[in-house]
């Protein structure tokens, strides 16, 4: 009679020392995947920083405030690309956090239900669409309109106004940074769309109701209710968003112009980190151009990182209030 207990309890012993095995199996291989990331991360780094030595040990501090471009005379400053990868990666958030927070009202709070699924599906659509075709769709339809139609009327008729006029000067040519923050706009609005409409969904239907049945109008209800009670996650996927516009590649390079001189004009050719690296990599011809063309990789590595650690500290700071 006494058998059985005693084979119960060792199969139990067994069983928990199985189990015992297969957590510490789980946390180790979790524990290793994100390790793995920080290691990669850190490697990236590293390597970009190494193959970036030589133009940082010739040109210093200069390297980063200087407008000088010349492959010839080897003399290379990275100001041009990080203003015109900061200015576009702006111009986009500017136009795409005002219309994917209204793409994502009308779709949580004002479209009939038949209407959500299939706008909510093309959202999507947008956002799997290849940056390459968004490039390709500025150059060949975008610019040209933009060069007939709407430059040469900003010129003419903001271009002459006393603060902001230096921003809508210059020649009609359709390609620029204005064209390249547009199309960077349209990129990221089905990213920051999509995390906007899941977050909105989260919000608890009572907490809507209570507030309609109070009187209050749509309005006020996404003011006062939805966005402070998303707005942590909100802020996330706006900075998401953001980390997308600066790291971009083959949309700018296709409507950014790729030049190599300061300007504040929107309307005129710029050039952008990832647009300079991607030209002109293939055509680096010396090791002081290659090392320079990497260091620009490890700034924008850099560029990246700082506002991606601010919007973590933001995001901190609005946690912490919310707990109090």
């Amino acid at each position: 009679m006494n058998a059985i207990p005693a084979q119960a309890g060792s199969a139990l012993a067994e069983r928990n020392r199985l189990d015992s095995r297969n957590d510490r199996l789980f946390r180790g291989a979790v524990a290793a995947a994100g390790l793995f990331v920080l290691v990669t991360l850190l490697a990236a780094a590293l390597s970009m920083a190494w193959g970036g030595r030589e133009a940082f040990q010739e040109f210093g501090f200069g390297f980063l405030v200087s407008t000088e471009w010349n492959p010839v005379t080897r003399e290379f400053g990275a100001l041009v690309p990080i203003y015109g990868t900061l200015v576009t990666a702006l111009i986009a958030m500017l136009i795409a956090v005002p219309v994917s927070f209204g793409i994502a009202v009308f779709l949580t709070e004002v479209a009939p239900p038949w209407l959500r699924t299939p706008v909510g599906a093309a959202i999507e659509l947008l956002a799997g669409i290849p940056s390459i075709i968004y490039g390709m769709w500025g150059l060949f339809v975008l610019v040209p309109w933009l060069g007939e139609n709407v430059f040469p009327w900003l010129d003419e008729n903001v271009g002459t106004l006393p603060v902001i006029g230096r921003l809508f000067q210059g020649p009609p040519l359709g390609i620029g940074m204005g064209t390249a923050g547009l199309v960077l706009a349209i990129m990221v609005i089905p990213f920051i769309a999509s995390v906007m409409r899941e977050v909105f969904l989260t919000v608890p239907a009572r907490l809507k109701e209570s507030a309609y049945a109070l009187g209050s109008t749509t309005t006020e209800v996404v003011w006062n209710i939805v966005l402070p009670y998303t707005r942590s996650a909100v802020l996330g996927g706006v900075f998401l968003g953001l980390g997308r516009a600066l790291g971009e590649t083959m949309a700018v390079t296709f409507v950014l112009g790729n030049a190599h001189y300061l300007t504040a004009s929107l309307l005129e050719p710029g050039n952008s980190i990832a647009a300079t690296i991607a030209n002109e990599f293939a055509e680096a011809d010396s090791p002081m151009y290659l090392s320079s063309l990497i260091a620009l990789g490890f700034l924008l590595f850099v560029v990246t990182f700082i506002v991606l650690s601010i919007a973590r500290l933001m995001l901190r700071g609005l946690n912490k209030q919310e707990g109090a």
